[in-house]
């Protein structure tokens, strides 16, 4: 059943996503496919669930893996070696609230946020693996500033995109994350994540793409929980104007969750640096939380290359995994 036609701007917005999202695959393909070693090699390589031999423990290895049996009958503590799975679930949540369709630099957040996906789906989609995504669109309440018209739906705030396997799949996927439209008010970010503990699956990994502004209170705990299942990667997605103001004068901002606008003059250096310095303290909040929850983490910025940013995180991840440390 086809669905209702789209009006201008959604064409226009959907015409910029399928534009912006074909440049973004040839540049992944052209970076990455070096990268890829194998079949089976997802963003985070490491050990499989399907249990092998068993070796002498070394530091940096993962104390859950200890064989007690064999520890117990050697006397020397030993580890189980697991043989990696033949198939990779990779889930992505995916937040585009409203706080994602800004930028100051080269590109808009919401931008970034389909370049870590295509780059995930990329990394992982090979030899049968599956993936799915979760994505967060906002509450759909109208910002404060504006008033729901007569016969404006809400919106759906998540919507999930089954995992499938191939690369075709996999491109559909990404097409239907591009054109999914940024609405209104904020995504709760902690159910979000959440959304990928339920139902259990198997043991695969999961990314979580967000700038992260939500209280850290109200996703480190599902983050927590979906790291005791799952290698977690958290992609952090930053504008270089949350971080610091530049001095311009006197500029209007306006909160794109709420609609309440500031007025801001931006020549006061003292108020310039309580920003950077609450800015900072905000991130270091976010690192801090990412870290509590054994996630590891990326933080693509726009105004510099993601793509090499991904590509030294990937190096340095597996550079990690061959010295026998974890993150």
């Amino acid at each position: 059943m086809a669905g209702p036609p789209l009006s201008a701007s959604a064409t226009e917005g959907a015409a910029r996503a399928e534009a912006v999202l074909g440049r973004l695959q040839l540049l992944v393909t052209r970076k990455l496919d070096g990268l890829l070693q194998g079949d089976y090699v997802g963003l985070l390589p490491g050990p499989g669930t399907e249990a092998g031999e068993s070796r002498e423990y070394r530091p940096g290895d993962d104390v859950r893996r200890m064989d007690w049996p064999v520890t117990a009958r050697t006397t020397l503590p030993h580890v189980r070696q697991t043989v990696a799975d033949r198939e990779l679930e990779t889930w992505l949540a995916i937040d585009l609230s409203a706080s994602l369709d800004f930028g100051t630099a080269r590109w808009l957040k919401r931008d970034l946020v389909i370049a870590a996906a295509t780059a995930m789906a990329h990394l992982t989609v090979r030899g049968g693996n599956r993936i799915g995504a979760v994505v967060g669109t906002g509450s759909g309440v109208p910002p404060k500033s504006r008033k729901k018209t007569a016969g404006e739906p809400l919106t759906q705030p998540m919507v999930r995109m089954p995992a499938r396997p191939g690369r075709k799949e996999a491109q559909g996927l990404l097409r239907a994350i591009a054109r999914t439209q940024i609405r209104p008010g904020r995504t709760d970010l902690g159910a979000l994540i959440d959304a990928l503990n339920r139902p259990p699956r198997r043991r695969g990994v999961a990314v979580v793409i967000s700038d992260f502004m939500a209280p850290v209170d109200d996703w480190a705990r599902p983050l927590r929980k979906l790291g005791v299942r799952h290698d977690v990667l958290a992609v952090e997605v930053v504008d270089p104007r949350e971080l610091e103001l530049p001095d311009v004068g006197v500029i209007e901002l306006a909160d794109p969750e709420t609609g309440i606008l500031h007025e801001v003059q931006t020549a006061d250096a003292k108020l310039r640096t309580r920003y950077a310095q609450a800015a900072a303290e905000q991130r270091g909040a976010i690192a801090r939380a990412l870290r509590a929850g054994g996630a590891a983490h990326l933080r693509l910025r726009t105004d510099t290359d993601w793509l090499l940013d991904v590509v030294r995180f990937v190096a340095a991840q597996r550079h990690a995994r061959t010295r026998g440390t974890t993150r």
